[in-house]
């Protein structure tokens, strides 16, 4: 059994759950079949399984440095990137004319998971490129897309996208960079960018970074960015690649986890960029690949999480320890961890939590398959949640390896101990939970007038009362809450009030939307039997009965309106 992902899970969520065969009735996956979907998930588990896991280690233990000149990485990174480069997939969902596979997204993200899974910090530098090359795609001119895309395409280019700056992180109406029209069609962009992932390397004959600026006159607040492509080379109509452009590399940052990705500190000065789209719609446009990149981070999450699992799932069956409680005889030979009551409870909720996060993940990028208002509106509302709630519980399933492995785990001997800490990342990246809650609470369930929570709430009850009322009801019940409860929220009309306690609304959502998820997969399990699909039964069981009914105490809080965390005042913190 491999021990970076379960095969068998994902042929079922896709095959059994998701039925993504019948996507290939669509005119874009029209040269599609089972066997091909098959064909790249094969490739992808060989390919992360061959070149990706081998060097997750080192790429721990020796992370990027900076001699003052360039970036040295370790050497197995930039040989995975051209295994993975030669194999297509780096053009997976791309159109045919592009060089890509027309491949559905959900399988592409299926088989990115791999990769994620073997080695985070490798798997980074393409999953910020096909983001970025999906932005220019969609929002960029024909000649940007040739001259930018098709080498990132290809396997030549890297991207990044550059939005946080030192002193407003995430407050992106406080950015500074700005541009300056050169006179020639270009612009001259100067400033910090702060946190790139792969912002610097030797791994490409460039990087195309995506940088958010504002043009001197333009208003300030996020209605007055741009968004410029400004590469780390100045690159030729023709994908040539000349001298230096003003992007310098001021340092990298030194994590406590996600080592092998680089991270950086990079200043601008007087450096060539070209203006994306249109003058003052630069977030909107960034939106899309915030989004993706979203979306990413919560699938490698996922990732981290379900390796940790099987990688603790496979410890507690070899490692004997201790006796049954009702053992009476000292001498007797112990048993497996795995017979203990409270490592089947890590295990178990292990379980209910990865999977439950993989399903959200793969329904999420289904969506984008199958686009239509009524989709896109779903995933709008999911988006935060899918980023956000892998990034809590899949992290707790590193948490639960490695205290199952006991003292062990703890140690750098066994590679759960890496798993948490590239895990504990996941909360921060591309928003931290507290920005996804936020998004959720003050945007997502309001807008259009609720549109988007009602069209949820209405998916989860269909679901749930065709459920098992043992498993159902409480899923109906938590969905009436959530409706109840964000009513009275903004019954007064204060956001202040209102979203106090947004990060407990975040959690209770996500906790539903998982349980709602659990009782389809159960669905599609229908009368089956075998150990596998009772694996899926007892997990969702676990979840609806033992993990739900956290939402209860969240839902009393959010219900009271209470201000504690507005009124608190910074003095009384000591």
């Amino acid at each position: 059994m491999s021990r970076i992902l379960s095969r068998r899970d994902l042929d079922f969520l896709l095959y059994e759950w998701l039925d993504v065969e019948a996507l290939t009735a669509r005119e874009r996956f029209a040269e599609h079949s089972r066997e091909t979907f098959d064909a790249f998930l094969d490739l992808s588990a060989r390919i992360a399984e061959r070149d990706f896991a081998p060097h997750n280690r080192r790429n721990d233990l020796e992370e990027p440095t900076f001699d003052g000149e360039r970036v040295h990485i370790i050497p197995e990174v930039a040989a995975a990137l051209r295994a993975f480069n030669e194999s297509g997939l780096i053009a997976a969902t791309m159109d045919e004319e592009l060089g890509g596979l027309q491949l559905p997204v959900v399988v592409a993200r299926a088989c990115f998971l791999w990769f994620q899974a073997a080695n985070i910090g490798t798997s980074s530098y393409p999953m910020l490129t096909m983001a970025n090359a999906h932005l220019l795609i969609t929002h960029g001119s024909p000649g940007q897309v040739e001259t930018f895309v098709k080498p990132m395409l290809e396997g030549r280019f890297t991207g990044t996208m550059c939005l946080s700056e030192p002193q407003a992180g995430s407050s992106l109406s406080d950015v500074l960079t700005r541009a300056t029209p050169a006179g020639d069609g270009a612009y001259r962009v100067t400033g910090s960018k702060m946190w790139i992932s792969g912002g610097d390397h030797e791994l490409a004959e460039t990087i195309v970074h995506l940088v958010l600026a504002r043009v001197a006159g333009d208003p300030p607040g996020v209605k007055g960015l741009s968004l410029f492509v400004v590469p780390k080379h100045l690159v030729a109509a023709d994908g040539t690649v000349g001298e230096r452009n003003g992007v310098a590399l001021a340092g990298l940052n030194h994590k406590m986890g996600y080592r092998g990705t680089t991270n950086a500190v990079l200043s601008f000065d007087e450096a060539t960029g070209y203006l994306v789209g249109e003058q003052g719609k630069g977030l909107a446009y960034m939106f899309l690949m915030m989004n993706e990149a979203r979306i990413g981070v919560g699938a490698g999450a996922v990732a981290l999480g379900y390796t940790g699992y099987l990688h603790a799932l496979d410890y507690a069956r070899e490692r004997l320890q201790g006796r049954p409680v009702a053992a009476k005889d000292p001498a007797a030979p112990p048993v497996p961890i795995v017979d203990h009551p409270d490592v089947r409870r890590m295990l178990l909720s292990s379980k209910s939590y990865v999977e439950g996060g993989l399903a959200l993940v793969l329904f999420a990028a289904k969506l984008l398959d199958e686009p239509s208002a009524e989709n896109d509106l779903l995933l709008d509302v999911l988006t935060p949640i899918v980023k956000a709630w892998p990034s809590q519980w899949c992290r707790l399933a590193d948490d639960h390896a490695i205290q199952i492995h006991g003292g062990y785990g703890y140690t750098r001997e066994y590679p759960v101990e890496q798993f948490y800490r590239d895990n504990r990342l996941n909360s921060i990246h591309e928003g931290t939970d507290g920005i996804q809650a936020l998004d959720l609470l003050g945007r997502k369930v309001v807008m259009r007038d609720g549109a988007g929570l009602a069209l949820l709430l209405s998916k989860i009850r269909e679901t749930a009362s065709q459920a098992p009322v043992e498993l159902g009801e409480p899923v109906l019940a938590a969905a009436d809450r959530l409706a109840r409860t964000t009513a009275k929220l903004w019954a007064g009309g204060d956001p202040t009030v209102a979203l106090a306690n947004a990060t407990a609304y975040l959690d209770a959502a996500g906790h539903l939307v998982i349980a709602w998820l659990w009782l389809s997969q159960l669905a599609a399990v229908g009368d089956k039997s075998g150990d596998f699909y009772e694996g899926k039964r007892v997990a969702a069981r676990y979840f609806i009965t033992h993990e739900l009914p956290r939402t209860g105490p969240l839902f009393d809080l959010l219900d009271s309106r209470d201000t504690l965390l507005v009124d608190l005042k910074d003095a009384w913190l000591g």
